[in-house]
Formats: C-alpha cells, structure tokens, sequence
C-alpha cells in the first residue's frame, strides 16, 4: 500500500514531457519551448542550419517563430499562438519534417519530443530569454551571448 495521505496525490512517473496549450483569454499565448536532435548530435550550429531553418519557420506560419537561441544539438525558442487550428505539436511536427526534407543528411534527426511550457508573466518571459541568451555563454562556445551567430528572431512576440 502506498504511503500517502488522503490529501497526496501520486504523480505520475514521465518518460516525455506533458503537451497541450492553455490558452488564457487574458494573456497572450507566449510558448518557450526545446528541441532537441537525436541522440544529441551536434550538427546544428552553422550557417546551412540557421538558414533553412529560418526559412522553414517563416513559411510554418500556423504558429509564430519568436526569438531562439541554435546550440549545437538543440534549439530553444518562443513561438505564439495565431488564429489557426493546428495545434502546437502539430506545428512542430510539420517545421521539423518540412525542415528534415529539405536539408537531407544522413544522421541529421530530430529527438521525436519537445519540451514546451507556457509562458505566465512578462518577467518569466525575460527570465526565460536571459537563460536562453546565456546558453552559448554556459557551454563555452563565446564570452559573450551577443558573439553568438545562431540566434534570432522571425516574429516580435510583445507580452502586450
């Protein structure tokens, strides 16, 4: 029997992040969200990269691509919800496949998940892209975040 109290609830054991977007009728829909390649391989950080992928995100226009950060075998960024049906997951499913069809390199896959959560308040908003800036800066790739060229942004994403 387990040891919990009425009051406690058993959380479930997650292998893969939990999805669906709660739209909040008074907030923007602001998602930050991570990608990740396949068994962590390293080929995203570099000019052929950015640019597909900046090209790519600009024509999945179901969803809007703020600003992301493009490390070496991931990618976080802000996306924003648009009047469209497609859901999240949905849109990055379609940006990942329309992205892997175009660039054709053996041994150049995504992980199949993501890791996405809504963004609540205007300083989570700031806070989360501080932590993205300073990502390069952490793994030792520049001394500044500003040095870094794999970065951007394809819509301006105001939290008002």
């Amino acid at each position: 029997m387990d040891n919990l109290t009425n009051t406690e609830e058993k959380l479930p054991d997650r292998k893969h992040p939990a999805h669906g977007i709660l739209i909040v009728a008074s907030q923007p829909t602001i998602i930050f969200d991570t990608v990740c390649t396949k068994n962590r391989g390293t080929w995203l950080a570099n000019d052929s990269v950015h640019d597909l992928l900046r090209q790519v995100w600009f024509e999945a226009s179901a969803w809007l691509m703020g600003r992301y950060i493009i490390m070496p075998d991931h990618i976080h960024f802000f996306a924003a919800a648009t009047l469209s049906e497609i859901s999240y997951d949905n849109w990055v499913r379609y940006w990942k496949s329309q992205f892997s069809k175009r660039h054709k390199t053996a041994g150049h896959d995504w992980l199949v998940d993501h890791w996405d959560s809504r963004i609540r308040s205007e300083s989570a908003y700031a806070e989360k892209w501080d932590y993205m800036l300073q990502n390069p800066v952490r793994a030792g790739l520049v001394a500044r975040s500003e040095d870094w060229p794999y970065q951007g942004v394809i819509h301006n994403l105001p939290w008002r």
